[in-house]
């Protein structure tokens, strides 16, 4: 087992997508170049089988398999925290064992999807915490928009009091920035324990929310190296710098977020960057028009024409 995730975590932690080949098959050679691509852009950390990956549509063999190969490929050279959700609290438990014993540095759990109140959530996290007992580091993953499940900051703040093994928030509330800065405020490691978070919502928002206090971003942006920059800009004490280099990729990090389709945008983009082989969506699945390969063309070329200037 490697380094253990903690509440130190910083940087950006890239969430991986699942190659798949076009006929809707892991692709391990795919994989294999994923991981190489995001090293060798700087990434301090990996995310596997978040939402972005397509947990969802993978079976119980597929996604062991997959874990012990992503993990094989980063062999150790930054912590890797796997995506553990799941509707029945056993498979989430030995999912998560299986991971840790494969060598990931934490989990990542959201609540139950469709839970609708606080007292619902918080004793879901009673019931499971227990289970994945205190060592295991757990990330609690906060996205109202996709999970179905809203929860206020005070009852978050219970949660992460009650149960110490959460070291770390994934914050992708809609809009959330004053629930950033609450959260923030609580677990800044005075009155309470310090947390890690990190933010999604593919980058969307990220320079507010690192203004907010967040430690990073954790979010599967197609081009990880300006996340990188703009992190270590920020944390260097160059906030307009960091921004001025957001902002020329802000087309694209927009164009990536559309609700549905971004997931197909964001793998042909990796694709014609080299890193998978297939920009494949394993079925049921959007796939790109003409109309849609032309705009995304014209996208990317502008964003080489700006970088050139820039230079």
């Amino acid at each position: 087992m490697g380094t253990l995730l903690d509440a130190s975590a910083r940087g950006v932690y890239t969430i991986a997508a699942t190659p798949f080949t076009d006929a809707g098959e892991i692709d391990w050679g795919s994989v294999d170049s994923l991981v190489d691509f995001y090293l060798s852009h700087g990434v301090h950390g990996m995310t596997i089988l978040g939402i972005l990956g397509e947990a969802h549509k993978l079976s119980d063999e597929e996604a062991a398999r997959l874990v012990r190969r992503f993990l094989t490929r980063v062999d150790g050279k930054i912590p890797v925290i796997v995506g553990a959700s799941s509707p029945g609290t056993r498979k989430l438990v030995e999912f998560a064992k299986l991971s840790m014993d494969a060598g990931a540095a934490g989990i990542m759990v959201a609540p139950l999807g469709g839970l609708k109140t606080d007292d619902a959530i918080v004793a879901y996290f009673a019931g499971v915490m227990p289970q994945l007992g205190p060592a295991i580091p757990v990330a609690f993953q906060d996205h109202p928009q996709v999970v179905g499940s809203d929860i206020s900051p005070s009852a978050l703040q219970k949660i992460i009091e009650d149960h110490p093994s959460i070291v770390m928030l994934k914050h992708e509330d809609c809009p959330g920035l004053r629930k950033l800065s609450q959260i923030r405020r609580a677990f800044d490691g005075t009155a309470l324990k310090r947390i890690s978070i990190l933010v999604g919502n593919g980058a969307l928002y990220a320079m507010q929310e690192l203004r907010r206090g967040a430690d990073g971003m954790m979010t599967g942006f197609s081009y990880p190296e300006m996340l990188v920059g703009a992190y270590e800009l920020f944390a260097s004490g160059s906030p307009e710098a960091a921004e001025d280099l957001y902002d020329a990729y802000l087309p694209l990090v927009r164009h990536e977020q559309q609700i549905g389709f971004g997931l197909a945008i964001r793998k042909e983009i990796l694709r014609r960057r080299g890193a998978i082989a297939s920009a494949a969506v394993r079925a049921p699945g959007p796939r790109l028009d003409a109309d849609d390969h032309r705009e995304l063309t014209e996208l990317m070329a502008r964003l080489d024409q700006r970088l050139a200037v820039a230079r």
